[in-house]
């Protein structure tokens, strides 16, 4: 079961980790870390993470999964990763991406007519693309399975594993990670947050969407040629 994870710079860690931390506990699991070379890549927050095979190189996979994070402005308009998903994806068991990862998906013309979630900030930016924006934490259309933001990684990944080899093994590696959460506050969408804190958090990441919307309309613009 080869399982390839596309890791960038300004990777958001949690997005990569939480779905790597589940579907690396399957059965026969040989899970690649993606990128153009093999030099250290540096997440949102610093944290250095070793691809361990460049995309050139790629092998056939069964899932191909996009996390997000900022740095995904920059691969909505990267020839390299757009032409690499764009032939990686067709021979794929399962086209996959956590949070804003699904842009980059869109990007690679991967979401055209397809239902799809992403991050509740950026989830207007996939009409874009030509796909049905869905306000789900995972969202399953055909082979194309796509999570919401940051932490639905784990949810996604879960999901993935009853897919591949049933509820009893999914449900089994999430009583292994104990996986159970309780936050200590009902804040975890803009549906249940106060407002106060919906307006922190978008004022917050102004700069970031505004720079995420003119790449959305590059991006667009590369696709239409």
């Amino acid at each position: 079961m080869r399982i390839g994870f596309l890791i960038f710079p300004g990777l958001t860690q949690l997005d990569f980790t939480g779905p790597y931390e589940i579907l690396a506990r399957l059965p026969g699991a040989e899970v690649h870390l993606l990128w153009k070379n093999a030099e250290p890549v540096r997440t949102e927050h610093g944290l250095a993470l070793i691809p361990t095979t460049i995309l050139e190189a790629c092998p056939p996979l069964d899932v191909l999964c996009v996390p997000g994070g900022p740095g995904v402005n920059e691969l909505l308009t990267d020839s390299e990763v757009l032409a690499f998903l764009k032939r990686t994806a067709p021979a794929a068991r399962w086209v996959t991406s956590v949070c804003t990862g699904a842009l980059v998906l869109g990007a690679a013309g991967l979401l055209q007519g397809r239902r799809a979630t992403t991050h509740w900030m950026s989830r207007r930016f996939l009409a874009d693309f030509g796909a049905t924006p869905v306000d789900e934490r995972v969202v399953v259309d055909g082979n194309l399975v796509t999570g919401g933001g940051v932490t639905a990684g784990i949810d996604f990944a879960l999901r993935i594993v009853a897919e591949v080899a049933g509820r009893e093994t999914a449900e089994a590696i999430q009583l292994a990670v104990e996986y159970d959460p309780h936050p200590p506050f009902d804040a975890g969408t803009p549906r249940t947050a106060r407002p106060a804190v919906v307006a922190a958090a978008e004022r917050l990441a102004v700069e970031r969407q505004r720079y995420r919307a003119e790449q959305v309309a590059r991006a667009i613009t590369l696709l239409r040629r």
